[in-house]
């Protein structure tokens, strides 16, 4: 099947949110958890938790689904009159305020999301990307704006088939909100998307599609730029790693039409396309 999708309008706060996604050490899984908490906008708080921390996979696939939900995503109404649809709110576990808001649901396949990713079409991948969506399922938001706060799922993960490889997975209001224009929206080029190959990269790419805006610029040191795909602090050896796998990170975006002047005193001029 040719690949279709341009671009996907994802929620800036789950863009930006420092340490929702990141670069993982092998078997870090195991022993870390998610716990973020970001300040977004006027007065806006969100809060992410998980069992598990998410990578740069966990990003890819989100993307994916996002993109997806665009052109064919499935309006789902906070009173459904379908069963199937019922479970898939219920699925979505909405609290307070969150119960409010409507949801899209993709109804695709692995080897859909696959492709529109840049993934290879293969058993392996249609693995991971089913691990994927279930660590995001188990992700809890609450997103506090004055006295009001809203609660859901990170996805909906309902169903899947390996078989013939189907899935039904449901967005967070909040996306889904983004994706029809209710609110603001980052734009992530799908291309660039497909293009990318490292972990660092696709951080990075991602941060700044929801800081840059397109045919803009912006500058920010180079430092930042490595804190977007590693948190935590280091020893002067591993940030000097960092920083030269962030500068490698660039080079890979530039292939995709970003533009990088990097300045004497640490700072990088970074041109959207």
């Amino acid at each position: 099947m040719v690949i279709k999708l341009d671009f996907a309008r994802h929620d800036p706060a789950h863009c930006l949110a420092p340490g929702l996604f990141r670069a993982l050490r092998k078997g870090e899984r195991k022993t870390e958890k998610l716990d973020v908490t970001y300040e977004y906008g006027d007065g806006e708080r969100l809060e992410f938790s998980g069992p598990e921390p998410l990578g740069a996979d966990d990003l890819r696939v989100l993307q994916g689904l996002v993109a997806m939900a665009g052109p064919d995503g499935i309006l789902l109404h906070p009173e459904p009159a379908d069963e199937n649809a019922r479970q898939l709110w219920l699925n979505l576990d909405p609290k307070f305020d969150g119960l409010k808001h409507s949801s899209l649901v993709v109804k695709s396949s692995f080897g859909m999301l696959a492709r529109e990713t840049g993934m290879t079409c293969s058993g392996k991948s249609y693995s991971l990307i089913r691990e994927s969506i279930e660590r995001l399922f188990k992700v809890s938001v609450f997103v506090q704006n004055g006295k009001r706060r809203a609660g859901f799922h990170l996805l909906s993960f309902v169903a899947s088939d390996d078989a013939s490889g189907h899935l039904f997975v449901a967005l967070n209001p909040r996306i889904a909100q983004a994706i029809l224009g209710e609110r603001q929206y980052a734009r992530i080029e799908m291309s660039e998307v497909r293009a990318i190959k490292s972990d660092p990269a696709r951080l990075i790419h991602q941060r700044l599609s929801a800081w840059v805006n397109p045919n803009s610029s912006r500058v920010v040191a180079l430092t930042t730029l490595a804190g977007y795909a590693w948190t935590g602090t280091a020893s002067a050896s591993t940030t000097r790693k960092r920083l030269e796998r962030t500068r490698k990170a660039l080079l890979e975006l530039e292939a995709c039409g970003w533009g990088f002047t990097h300045y004497a005193d640490g700072n990088v001029l970074v041109k959207r396309p």
